[in-house]
């Protein structure tokens, strides 16, 4: 060896089974014959930067702050006796809300499944059958509201009636932010990839949305638990 120089480390490697972004290829120059291998990659909390899981734990907490505040204001109002605080009996499109919204928590556990299985048609299916249900249940909200008005009960006039369209009103925009997210979801894993850190985003996207929409599965509990009995 000349002075000056420096001897490769790697002694006996074919050039032809190495590629300097995914290792070894198993396959032809480029990797891709038969039998390539699939890439190795981290799990997705051993990833690096997280941006979904920061942007997600900040509207969380935005969330949590607004109707922290909103149900704080309830039970103040609903506990000091006030005449003009009338509660009213639910109407029955409430409880089929509850079902959409609990039926839309599990088909979005099955898509998320799926797509940690890169089983991504199946993933699909079940992120439009998610977000159909989102969708149904703003419009069963939409009928509630219309039933209260048909019973005369308004905004005004009522204190109970007016927390009762202020908090399914909020809580369905927020679903309503919830359903855009799985379109992202939907537009990000509508094709195939091989490549390591996309799979890694894509999982890690599913886990973050996932936090959000189960969130607002859980938060419609704490509301229906107030509005229905806590009067």
């Amino acid at each position: 060896m000349k002075a000056g120089t420096v001897e490769p480390s790697i002694k006996n490697v074919d050039p032809k089974r190495w590629s300097a972004k995914s290792g070894f290829t198993g396959g032809g120059e480029s990797g891709d014959g038969p039998d390539r291998k699939r890439p190795e990659f981290s799990e997705p909390e051993s990833s690096g930067a997280d941006k979904a899981r920061i942007v997600t734990s900040f509207l969380l907490l935005v969330v949590l702050m607004t109707f922290g505040g909103l149900i704080g204001a309830y039970v103040v109002l609903a506990t000091n006796g006030a005449a003009e605080w009338r509660p009213f009996e639910l109407p029955v499109q409430v409880w089929i809300s509850t079902g959409l919204i609990l039926l839309s928590s599990a088909t979005y556990e099955l898509a998320r499944n799926a797509l940690f299985a890169e089983q991504y048609d199946r993933s699909r299916k079940f992120l439009i059958a998610t977000a159909a249900l989102g969708a149904a249940f703003i419009s069963s909200q939409l009928l509630v509201w219309l039933a209260l008005v048909s019973r005369g009960f308004y905004l005004r006039g009522n204190p109970y009636a007016g927390f009762f369209y202020i908090l399914t009103a909020v809580h369905a925009v927020h679903v309503a932010g919830g359903i855009a997210a799985l379109g992202t979801i939907l537009l990000r894993t509508w094709t195939e990839t091989m490549n390591a850190d996309e799979i890694v985003y894509r999982r890690n996207l599913a886990r973050s949305v996932g936090w959000y929409w189960h969130f607002m599965g859980v938060l419609w509990i704490v509301l229906l638990t107030l509005l229905g009995f806590w009067k």
